[in-house]
């Protein structure tokens, strides 16, 4: 199994075009890389498929990149599309937008998601409306604890992160029950008998959750912020970091305390433009390389 990160910033991606927070700035000083926003993709085997996961508003570069590396061996079409199926773990604008950029497919999309996101791009943020004017869409459920054979060799097993709804939709709920709208993905590779857990939205580390990231091979988690409070703080945002749906990384509770035991390869992704883990030479960068824990970039590529 082969992974790539596509897009390794948050929201807005790194540097936010609006944003003059001291990284944003950096990184228009040529003193930080630039990340596109976060998605990434799973190839079941050499030459195999390959499967995008989340489509973000970057995905056009993001494929282009992938093309100009030898990626896709092979097309079949003119237009073809280079993925089997895009599988989504939430109903963020920041990663379903691109799906509006691969219209253009001559093929219907292969899409995969649970129930709560496909309502909420075809009423709330009608993705999915309007791509069945264009391109057509072949929808797949994907339920929390079962498991969906993408290939003779690459299985998934999706599980609950976040009772979140998008922030375009939440006026309209009006349900009492709790539902997920966030999750994450145990991808496993029946051949290599290799495993990766992709979280990129965490709240909280539950026991249940641990012992998914120990029975990993590698974990690509949520970095979004440093701190809980690093958006009020910065005075470009009310929310903390948990109303929002993200476990800090530092902090007596934050990630870097709760995953400090955990021996798989950790790797962070969607990680937020404020976040000075995102500079060189930070200390809070230093910190984080102490403890092991790699921090992602655009076209790191995993094989497991």
């Amino acid at each position: 199994m082969l992974i790539r990160i596509l897009g390794a910033a948050a929201g807005g991606g790194y540097p936010q075009w609006n944003c003059h927070c001291n990284g944003c700035e950096t990184v228009r000083d040529g003193g930080a890389i630039p990340l596109t926003q976060s998605s990434i993709a799973v190839q079941s085997k050499e030459d195999g498929s390959w499967f995008l996961i989340n489509a973000s508003p970057d995905v056009r570069q993001q494929i282009e990149a992938m093309r100009a590396e030898g990626c896709f061996n092979s097309h079949s079409g003119n237009r073809s599309l280079p993925f089997a199926g895009i599988l989504l773990t939430d109903a963020e604008i920041d990663h379903t937008t691109g799906l509006i950029l691969l219209r253009e497919s001559t093929a219907p999309l292969n899409i995969y998601s649970t129930a709560t996101v496909k309502q909420a791009l075809t009423s709330g943020y009608a993705i999915l409306s309007t791509l069945q004017n264009y391109c057509g869409v072949k929808w797949a459920p994907i339920t929390p604890g079962e498991i969906i054979q993408l290939t003779d060799e690459l299985e998934v097993e999706a599980f609950p992160l976040s009772t979140k709804a998008p922030k375009y939709i939440q006026s309209t709920i009006q349900s009492t029950e709790i539902e997920v709208w966030g999750i994450g993905l145990t991808i496993r590779d029946t051949i290599t008998n290799s495993t990766l857990t992709y979280a990129p939205g965490m709240g909280s580390i539950n026991n249940d959750l641990r012992k998914r990231f120990e029975n990993s091979d590698c974990i690509l988690i949520d970095g979004t912020f440093w701190t809980n409070d690093e958006l009020p703080s910065l005075g470009i945002g009310a929310r903390t970091a948990q109303q929002m749906g993200h476990l800090p990384l530092s902090g007596d509770d934050g990630s870097l305390s709760q995953l400090a035991n955990i021996t798989t390869r950790k790797i962070f992704v969607h990680i937020n433009n404020t976040n000075p883990i995102l500079i060189p030479n930070s200390p809070e960068r230093k910190t984080v390389e102490n403890t092991g824990i790699e921090i992602g970039y655009d076209g790191l590529t995993i094989k497991l």
